[in-house]
């Protein structure tokens, strides 16, 4: 069975990622609360708020990708916001449940992709002829 011509993958990439995120956001209320002193815990639920909203993102560029008439920067869009959900929510994952201070340093960069994201999907409603439905 060959996919659809506009086919997604960030439809799978966002179901992928909320799964993750509760996952995560679980784990972290349930067993990590009294393992992590309140800094540590509170750069953790960041990681998890940034995990879901841009896992809604991804959705959004999933959804809008397949009826889209001219989807390349909406796969650029889905792309970055990808990007950062490794490096922002993943840097800060990983510097909460260990305390390694240069994890620091890569979280900016999934801020940027974050922006990058946003910035693209925000180009590609003002491209000519589109609107979001």
């Amino acid at each position: 069975m060959q996919p659809e011509p506009n086919h997604s993958p960030y439809l799978s990439i966002a179901a992928g990622s909320g799964l993750l995120a509760v996952a995560l956001g679980a784990f972290g209320a349930h067993a990590l609360r009294s393992q992590l002193d309140p800094r540590a815990m509170g750069i953790y639920e960041t990681s998890v708020q940034y995990h879901f909203a841009h896992s809604l993102a991804l959705l959004a560029v999933g959804l809008l990708y397949r009826g889209a008439a001219a989807p390349r920067l909406l796969g650029f869009a889905g792309w970055a916001f990808s990007a950062g959900l490794l490096l922002f929510s993943g840097s800060l994952y990983l510097l909460a449940v260990t305390g390694l201070g240069w994890l620091g340093a890569i979280t900016p960069l999934g801020g940027l992709a974050f922006i990058a994201g946003w910035s693209l999907l925000l180009a590609w409603t003002l491209g000519p002829g589109r609107s979001v439905p």
